[in-house]
Parts: structure tokens; C-alpha cells; sequence
């Protein structure tokens, strides 16, 4: 089994879209700090992800846990620079 996407690792800050699973299209994507990744056997390419959401300033918004593709994922810049998500339809 091969894992595609990044490695990810706790402190690690990701974008979260629509290529990461269908319940985040439109304006749902969302910048997303890692507090922790389950390492427990799910679908190839998939993971569970713990960590908190994060608004444009890189401030915890809401702590959340996600199951995603993880070559889905994109890294974002260092918390607290501007997060911009992909918009585009």
C-alpha cells in the first residue's frame, strides 16, 4: 500500500478543499493545523486528522476531526501569515 501525498506531522498546517474529500467544496475549504494523525489502517490514501481550524489570521477557530485524502492536501504557509484557500469553482 502505497501512501500518496505529503507526510504529515503534528504542528504541520494544511489546506483543506474539495481534493481532500467532497465535504469541503466551496467555501467550506479551510487552513487546518495538525495537533495529531491516527495512525490506525483506513483506505489507501486516506487518514483521520485531529487539529484545529483555522481562520485567516492562523488562529484556532474551531477544533475539529477530518478524514481526508491525504494527496489531496496542500501545505500552507506559517501560521499566522495571511491563508488564502483556492476559491476557484
Amino acid at each position: 500500500m502505497a501512501d500518496a501525498g505529503p507526510a504529515l506531522n503534528p504542528g504541520d498546517v494544511v489546506l483543506v478543499g474539495r481534493a481532500a474529500s467532497v465535504q469541503f467544496t466551496g467555501r467550506s475549504g479551510f487552513a487546518f493545523r495538525i495537533i495529531a494523525v491516527d495512525d490506525r489502517p483506513t483506505y489507501d490514501g486516506w487518514v483521520w486528522l485531529d487539529g484545529y481550524q483555522l481562520d485567516r489570521r492562523g488562529q484556532a477557530v474551531a477544533r475539529r476531526r477530518i478524514f481526508v485524502r491525504k494527496a489531496g492536501l496542500r501545505r500552507a504557509g506559517t501560521p499566522g501569515s495571511s491563508l488564502r484557500i483556492d476559491r476557484r469553482p
